[in-house]
């Protein structure tokens, strides 16, 4: 069963950092009128831009909740598996929340690439969980992992 919780929460950090990414986009507009005389006070401006615009903050508050769900996730998420779930599931939430908050549309290919990266990550939950609690190691490899006998 804490299988099924760590799949529940890499999924929502992948949706905290996906659904947030048009946001931020969103959020930073106007910042590229910004102007400062070198790059130090240009930063600063910049950061001082971003910090005092509720449009950006939220959101990058909420994607940094996805930080810390994922980074708690990972005390007992199997590595292996956590990276590519969370990563491909932030890919098609960025995807999804940019069609719904920002309108871009979705090309044939993308969606295309998405039902393979939806794919994907089931076949690294399904060959994770076909192993789970097999031992690995020199006396007893699993197969595909790298252990040698």
């Amino acid at each position: 069963m804490e299988y099924i919780g760590e799949i529940v929460y890499l999924t929502l950090a992948a949706f905290l950092w996906g659904f947030t990414n048009p946001m931020l986009k969103q959020g930073g507009e106007g910042i590229e009128r910004v102007k400062k005389s070198n790059r130090v006070f240009q930063f600063l401006a910049e950061l001082n831009f971003l910090v005092s615009t509720g449009r950006f903050m939220i959101p990058f508050l909420m994607n940094q909740a996805g930080s810390i769900v994922f980074f708690l996730t990972l005390r007992t998420a199997d590595l292996a598996l956590a990276v590519p779930i969370t990563n491909a599931l932030t890919f098609v939430f960025t995807i999804i929340s940019g069609y719904v908050i920002l309108d871009e549309k979705v090309s044939k290919q993308t969606f295309i690439g998405m039902l393979m990266v939806v794919t994907g990550v089931f076949c690294c939950v399904i060959g994770s969980r076909a192993f789970a609690g097999r031992v690995d190691g020199p006396d007893h490899p699993c197969p595909n992992s790298g252990g040698h006998s």
